[in-house]
């Protein structure tokens, strides 16, 4: 499975080299300002494309990014604040007596003083970094799809939840952020045919077995350096209730492991359509499944070289 990617996030570069629009409605949907709310799991790369606001629209959404911060940034403070005297008090009472609980508070202390610092720092830093565009399941990234004959970008969830399915499936089933190519006519049949997506991959990263039987991190990157186009499933969930927001959501469609993917270890691979099959893929004819397939036959095989990730 692909457990996390490095995406092109920055809408306005998707716009200029995929010829697609903004789905302005749906971005502001999703960074609306509620305090009330949890903020949305978005990457940093896809926040910050909008600082260069161009109209009302993109600047109101910035607006929302910004408040967003801000608030966050207040919990950060207040984290720093309360985990700093922790560690203060703790210091102080091993100066006279060794305890358990006064290293453990050091201990808890100082880890929860090293993530806050840094993650207000990377609230606060304008200078992009390439894990600034690196999503997880649960997060949020730009999604090509196709609205009337036009390639539109949507902001979606990584973990993809089905119409008609509850919302309960996200933890009951945590692995639909892949739909499996053997699971899509099952599965997978309402959205198979129906709603197909493409996200603009640079790199990802798969968890196999190391040498010494240990969980290890892989990083992904065709040799050739070009883009990814990753051929993915989507959902327009709605709450039949009324009761939960309404939710956009995506999976990577996944095939058989290419050779040199296979031989590190994994067993599975994203599928890289080629350039002249995305309007193909994202107009499906659900009657005419065999088409579908045959772009999955004829897709790119670049060779993906891999390093330990850092």
């Amino acid at each position: 499975m692909c457990y996390s990617a490095q995406v092109m996030a920055d809408y306005r570069k998707l716009v200029r080299t995929y010829g697609a629009i903004m789905s302005l409605d749906d971005f502001a949907k999703l960074y609306f300002h509620d305090p009330g709310k949890a903020r949305p799991k978005t990457p940093k790369a896809m926040d910050d494309a909008f600082a260069e606001w161009s109209n009302t629209a993109e600047h109101d959404i910035w607006r929302d990014i910004v408040a967003w911060r801000g608030e966050e940034a207040t919990v950060l403070e207040k984290e720093l604040f309360a985990q700093k005297t922790r560690l203060n008090t703790a210091q102080r009472a091993l100066q006279v007596k060794v305890t358990k609980k006064a290293e453990n508070d050091v201990r808890v202390a100082t880890n929860k003083i090293e993530r806050a610092t840094k993650r207000l720092a990377d609230l606060r830093r304008d200078e992009p970094l390439d894990r600034d565009s690196r999503i997880f399941p649960g997060m949020y990234a730009p999604v090509i799809v196709m609205e009337g004959g036009k390639r539109v970008i949507k902001p979606m969830r990584y973990q993809c939840r089905l119409e008609g399915k509850p919302a309960f499936y996200d933890t009951k089933f945590p692995g639909t952020y892949n739909a499996r190519r053997d699971s899509l006519e099952s599965y997978w049949r309402e959205a198979f045919g129906r709603r197909h997506g493409i996200l603009v991959v640079d790199t990802f990263y798969e968890n196999v077995e190391g040498p010494d039987g240990k969980n290890q991190v892989l990083q992904f990157t065709p040799r050739d350096r070009e883009p990814m186009l990753v051929a993915c499933l989507w959902a327009a969930w709605t709450d039949p209730k009324g009761q939960e927001p309404d939710l956009l959501s995506f999976a990577a469609i996944t095939d058989e492991p290419e050779p040199e993917v296979a031989a590190a270890g994994h067993d599975r691979t994203i599928i890289n359509i080629k350039p002249e099959h995305v309007d193909a893929w994202l107009s499906p004819d659900p009657n005419n499944l065999a088409a579908l397939y045959a772009i999955f036959d004829d897709k790119r095989h670049p060779f993906y070289e891999h390093q330990l990730a850092a």
